[in-house]
């Protein structure tokens, strides 16, 4: 099977861009930001509840627990938010209400918590609609961690970020190009 494209900043503004003109606009924004800056599954973004990301006083958390329901292989795992998504999240929550902790972050059409084969869909339809044919829900969590290791951070790191088990399948996620690879050379 195929994997999914990894973005680069263009394509992440364009699908960006593209998120502001859809029905629900705040709401994909911060799912596409969720995947890209958090490195989530989109199961695990389905399962997120207000609770997992915000406080009792409405602040967004820099870290949550994802409970093994909600994360893939029955393992709980620490989530960690950096800036640029805490504040995107701040901005989806000023227009969510944040009183029962137990409602879903991202409510489907019907009010509910996504599915994960209806969140699938939800990715699959907008890289679509940018252009974007080898983009799938997983696209966001590879280049989440093929940028983390970019810039020099550690397999066994990437691993706990990305919640596995074992570092061989974190280093499958690491996208690798010629530009790269042409950088390397002039390390010597």
């Amino acid at each position: 099977m195929r994997q999914a494209q990894t973005l680069n900043e263009a394509q992440l503004r364009r699908v960006i861009q593209y998120c502001r003109s859809r029905r629900h606009p705040t709401r994909d924004e911060t799912i596409i930001l969720t995947s890209f800056y958090a490195g989530l599954r989109a199961k695990e973004i389905a399962a997120l509840t207000v609770g997992n990301v915000f406080d009792e006083a409405g602040n967004v958390r820099e870290q949550f627990i994802l409970s093994a329901a909600q994360s893939k292989g029955g393992h709980t795992r620490t989530v960690y938010l950096n800036q640029r998504l805490r504040k995107a999240l701040g901005d989806y929550g000023a227009i969510k209400y944040l009183g029962n902790p137990q409602r879903p972050l991202f409510e489907s059409q019907k009010g509910g918590h996504f599915s994960a084969n209806t969140m699938c869909q939800l990715f699959l339809d907008i890289y679509k609609a940018v252009g974007l044919k080898d983009a799938s829900s997983h696209s966001g969590r590879r280049t989440y961690i093929t940028r983390l290791a970019n810039k020099g951070v550690g397999v066994r790191l990437l691993a706990e970020l990305a919640g596995h088990s074992h570092i061989s399948t974190t280093q499958r996620y690491i996208d690798v190009n010629a530009e790269q690879l042409s950088e390397a050379v002039e390390l010597l």
